[in-house]
């Protein structure tokens, strides 16, 4: 009787969130009166065409963009509505109480789903998430910088797709140029023209629901299904996910799903795939570099010169199919070039990233400032390098390239935490690596770091979002207790994957078929 009302339930959920998406795709006015009433969309404009530099532009990202960090950054003049705060903020708060309490009820109770019921629960949470989705993004106008940015950039490219760098400023990096086109060449018929705004999200919002599937299908090949299902609804349903791909309009989804692909890629043994899509999460973001050193641990681990000359192949190819058509009348270090801006635009000690240089009051300092010996950026650059050892260190003690995840899940906690220069969406793929290395590892613990850097992905994103009108976020309760537990995540991490490395060098690594119990799920 329980699982019937549990199908039951989910397809009420499936059919109610299609009723709501298609209520509010019909509903809706178009994106034109809502982008017109942003603030700060004119300045926006304005700086994209002016690019001469006169006395009242500061120099690089501020110049072309017409703002100052003294007035408070990029978000000077573009402060998100604050009209959906509340529900969201209640919304969050239900979430992570009934994923405590959930965790707590499953260590205690079996959970199993009828063979019959699995695929319909599946398409049915998957679907839930991905239409509620669809129903909320184009009443939620996002980040009026970002969104009316990439809806420049998206007329851009579908204007002059091989002319994109040459007749504009934009300094993002190749590969999504692509997904603009797209998104152009759709906002450009009279049919999806007054559903620019939804359009922008699209790609994020569908990966959300991608980056879910990916997860449960991992989590059910080396754990359970029902153990697959629930890592999928974490995800899928978490507002770290949701605040970032459906409210602000960003594309760390976008990014994550490419980065948990090729962490996937990876920890399968298969590196030339890998190698591919790792190039790609490069050209899309410069952050795409952090994850980097696993695959040089899985190429030193193999041992195999043939695997590095098709890893290496493999990333010239992609690389060339990617920019070549961006190439045409170019510079041959233009793609250097555009990098070296993307690197430099935000010389700071953090881009309002509540992390350790946060805590210590340094949101917005200059990265040359001095701090003990050291300027920022150069402890910065320590951090990194530290981290990278640690991960190289864990990955040699469990000789397994199944700890690809967790190393990946340590880089990118460790360089948000202690490097410079982080924005407050940086840490944004530890919600999914987390659940991943979960995966992999079967410690429960790293299901409480996936809880926990899910709530400080969340209260940054939300606060910057949301409170911090002026830009740079000032020092308060909020980002004293974000940053700190930050920190102390990034500790028990290490903790964690220092523990597991002792425990794989004394046991086999179980067969990629083998499962484990329901019971073992925390």
């Amino acid at each position: 009787m329980r699982q019937r009302k549990m199908a039951v339930f989910s397809i009420f959920m499936l059919l109610l969130s299609l009723g709501l998406a298609v209520y509010s795709v019909m509903s809706y006015k178009g994106s034109s009166s809502a982008a017109s009433g942003q603030r700060g969309s004119g300045r926006m404009q304005m700086s994209i065409h002016d690019s001469t530099g006169t006395a009242s532009n500061p120099p690089g990202e501020f110049k072309r963009y017409g703002f100052s960090p003294a007035s408070g950054g990029r978000f000077g003049e573009n402060s998100s509505s604050s009209t959906f705060a509340w529900p969201i903020a209640i919304y969050a708060v239900i979430f992570f109480g009934l994923a405590a309490a959930g965790y707590f009820i499953l260590k205690k109770k079996r959970f199993e789903v009828r063979i019959t019921d699995r695929r319909l629960l599946l398409w049915s949470m998957l679907g839930t998430g991905l239409l509620l989705r669809i129903a909320a993004a184009p009443w939620i106008a996002g980040h009026p910088f970002d969104i009316n940015l990439f809806k420049s950039w998206a007329a851009s490219a579908a204007s002059d797709l091989t002319g994109f760098y040459l007749n504009g400023s934009s300094d993002y990096p190749p590969f999504y140029v692509y997904i603009l086109y797209i998104i152009g060449q759709l906002t450009n018929t009279v049919t999806l023209s007054s559903y620019s705004t939804l359009l922008i999200k699209l790609p994020s919002i569908l990966a959300d629901a991608a980056t879910a599937y990916l997860l449960y299908k991992v989590g059910r090949r080396y754990l359970t299904y029902e153990a697959g299902l629930l890592i999928g609804l974490f995800y899928v349903f978490n507002p770290a996910v949701f605040i970032n791909s459906t409210v602000w309009g960003q594309v760390d989804s976008f990014f994550t799903l490419i980065i948990a692909a090729a962490i996937y890629l990876l920890s399968e043994g298969k590196l030339v795939w890998s190698t591919v899509i790792l190039t790609l999460s490069v050209l899309m973001k410069p952050q795409g570099i952090i994850y980097l050193p696993i695959l040089f641990f899985a190429l030193v681990a193999a041992r195999k010169w043939r695997s590095w000359f098709a890893s290496a192949a493999s990333a010239v190819l992609t690389l060339l199919i990617v920019i070549l058509p961006f190439s045409i009348g170019q510079d041959p270090l233009w793609l250097y070039d555009l990098y070296s801006g993307t690197v430099n635009e935000y010389p700071y000690a953090s881009v309002n990233a509540f992390n350790f240089f946060a805590f210590l009051g340094a949101n917005y300092k200059p990265d040359t400032d001095t701090l003990l010996i050291f300027s920022y950026h150069t402890w910065g650059l320590i951090f990194i390098v530290l981290s990278t050892l640690f991960s190289w260190w864990m990955y040699i003690r469990t000789r397994s390239i199944r700890f690809a995840s967790a190393c990946a899940l340590l880089l990118i906690a460790m360089v948000f935490t202690f490097s410079s220069s982080m924005h407050e969406r940086y840490l944004f793929p530890a919600a999914a690596l987390s659940l991943l290395a979960y995966t992999y590892l079967k410690d429960r613990r790293l299901l409480w770091l996936a809880g926990g850097f899910s709530l400080t992905i969340f209260v940054n994103t939300y606060y910057i979002y949301y409170n911090s009108t002026n830009g740079g976020s000032s020092y308060g309760l909020t980002l004293f207790l974000t940053s700190s537990l930050n920190i102390v995540l990034c500790i028990y991490l290490a903790k964690i994957l220092w523990d597991c490395g002792s425990a794989y060098q004394q046991r086999p690594l179980p067969r990629s078929d083998q499962q484990v119990t329901v019971q073992q799920i925390p």
